[in-house]
């Protein structure tokens, strides 16, 4: 029978053996997550180039066919407030199998959908099951980190994460050259596969049974009504949110302002819409490699809304016609701007949300993920509501988020109430 000494150090290894196991495993561990990350977007933009020949494969209406797009969209909104109670009253791991199984079985289904409305109802399935990626990556960022290191992960995991809307639309393409569109369900199916495997093989369980919640949907409605009562996590998500919102804009709108206001062609517009996604990831490389642990999370965060903020107005006045007739080239750079601030405000914001909830970083990230998908999905039809001939609508939605962001900030979190010397912020007892 093992002595006390004996008992205690085996209890200390049971409890920080997930973590201390999971951060050996170092890239491995960050390509996981990456890909996790990354399967929403593949999911939803490998299957662009292919909406034309779905409608007519399936003879259905356009506006049917895009309903495929929103299903997924809801499904990966509403599937993080499923799953995230759910990893933290049972762990990572098994949230996470499930929710990957079932995204490779819905996947395969819309691959053999033999009608539309079979289409849609899986996909949002699809969208469903695909939320646990999204939401548990961010609750195992939190479970192994904290602080600046945190901050650096998620800078790390958008430069892979950061990489999938640029070459989905180029591998589903590339797809439809050798075969028809359901060869795109075919390999996403694939990928949901693998994924599922290197899962199950690699990926250590990060939250030790002693740390996890007891209780049903009440408990789990119970912590999320904390974390929103929560003014500072409050913040962080809104601020997060709006910002996402202000990208969800561009992306929206960009396609039609690029190609049919300013005239430029489909490659130029994709070698823009890469350049701008570039501009991104390298920003948000540079929050984690060189700005966290020099400058406070909350200072490179205010950075990034203020250029956001100045870079919406620019495009207002630009688009507005204040400064006369303006050409592609400088909406283009007023675009590339916004979306390179992005990588300093967004990654700052999951880290500085996630930090305040170390006792509830499935529920914590569920919420942050599904404002930022609600709130985005609000934003995107607005910027058509002045018909197809200018783009002051995309400007001034962006400039009301990214307004709307500055004032959530400085009005919730504020800033300046942080305790000196903290690194990443404050955060609230467990």
């Amino acid at each position: 029978m093992p002595d006390s000494g004996q008992k205690a150090t085996q209890e200390h290894i049971t409890e920080t053996a997930p973590g201390e196991a999971a951060r050996r495993t170092g890239l491995l561990v960050t390509l996981v997550l990456g890909g996790l990350t990354a399967l929403p977007p593949l999911s939803m933009d490998m299957y662009l180039p292919a909406l034309p020949e779905v409608t007519g494969a399936l003879h259905a209406p356009a506006a049917t066919i895009q309903l495929t797009l929103t299903a997924c969209l809801a499904g990966m909104a509403l599937g993080q407030l499923v799953v995230g109670p759910m990893s933290d009253r049972w762990g990572r791991r098994r949230p996470l199998l499930i929710g990957m199984i079932v995204y490779a079985f819905a996947t395969a289904v819309c691959a053999l959908a033999p009608t539309a409305e079979l289409l849609i109802g899986f996909r949002l399935l699809q969208g469903l099951a695909g939320a646990a990626g999204i939401v548990i990556a961010r609750a195992v960022v939190r479970d192994l980190y904290d602080g600046v290191e945190m901050a650096r992960f998620f800078s790390t995991l958008m430069l892979i994460s950061g990489v999938a809307p640029i070459i989905a639309p180029l591998i589903g393409g590339q797809i439809l050259r050798i075969t028809d569109w359901r060869g795109v369900f075919h390999v996403l199916t694939v990928i949901g596969v693998l994924l599922t495997v290197v899962v199950w093989r690699f990926l250590d369980e990060t939250l030790p049974p002693e740390r996890r919640h007891e209780g049903g949907v009440g408990q789990a409605l119970r912590t999320m009504r904390g974390l929103l009562a929560d003014r500072v996590f409050a913040g962080y998500m809104l601020t997060g949110g709006l910002a996402f919102a202000a990208l969800f804009a561009y992306i929206s709108a960009s396609p039609f302002v690029v190609q049919e206001i300013y005239g430029a062609s489909p490659q130029t517009f994709s070698l823009l819409f890469g350049l701008n996604s570039i501009g991104l990831v390298a920003v948000g490389q540079i929050n984690g490699k060189l700005l966290v642990g020099r400058v406070s999370l909350d200072k490179a965060l205010g950075w990034g809304l203020g250029t956001i903020v100045l870079a919406s107005l620019a495009l207002l006045l630009m688009t507005s016609g204040v400064f006369g007739e303006v050409g592609l080239v400088p909406v283009a750079a007023g675009l590339f701007v916004l979306m390179s601030a992005m990588g300093l405000a967004m990654p700052n914001t999951n880290a500085q949300a996630l930090m305040r909830t170390p006792h509830a970083a499935g529920s914590a990230s569920a919420l942050l993920g599904t404002t930022s998908f609600l709130i985005g999905a609000a934003a995107s039809p607005l910027v058509g509501m002045a018909g197809e001939h200018t783009a002051v609508p995309m400007a001034v939605v962006q400039l009301s988020c990214a307004v709307l962001a500055v004032a959530c900030f400085l009005g919730l979190c504020r800033p300046w109430q942080a305790a000196p010397g903290a690194e990443g912020g404050r955060r609230t007892a467990a």
